[in-house]
């Protein structure tokens, strides 16, 4: 299990979803303050990162699927795969696929 902070507050969890200013960790809605950015760092491994918009998101470990519609990601090794839309995609090992609509790619 992974601790996560967002906006300088700190959770455990496994699965991660930010839709909009929302912030659900396994299932608990953890936050839904008005913040113009989220920064997200996980420390440790998680299962399903799963997010909307951020300004950065960082993994200190492993994780299973990455997904942003918007935000820049910045991860160690990942078992599945990759995907945002909007912003710069950097990790170690890919299991699966890593794309960006826009935004460059950089592994290793």
């Amino acid at each position: 299990m992974a601790s996560v902070t967002i906006n300088g507050r700190t959770v455990t969890g496994k699965n991660i979803s930010i839709r909009g200013k929302q912030v659900t960790v396994d299932g608990e809605v953890v936050s839904g303050d008005s913040s113009p950015s989220v920064t997200i760092e996980i420390y440790g491994d998680v299962e399903k990162i799963d997010v909307d918009a951020c300004g950065k998101l960082t993994v200190h470990g492993q994780a299973g699927v990455v997904s942003t519609v918007s935000g820049n990601v910045y991860c160690g090794d990942v078992g599945g795969s990759v995907h945002t839309v909007s912003g710069n995609v950097a990790c170690r090992d890919v299991g699966g696929n890593v794309s960006t609509t826009s935004g460059s790619i950089r592994r290793g």
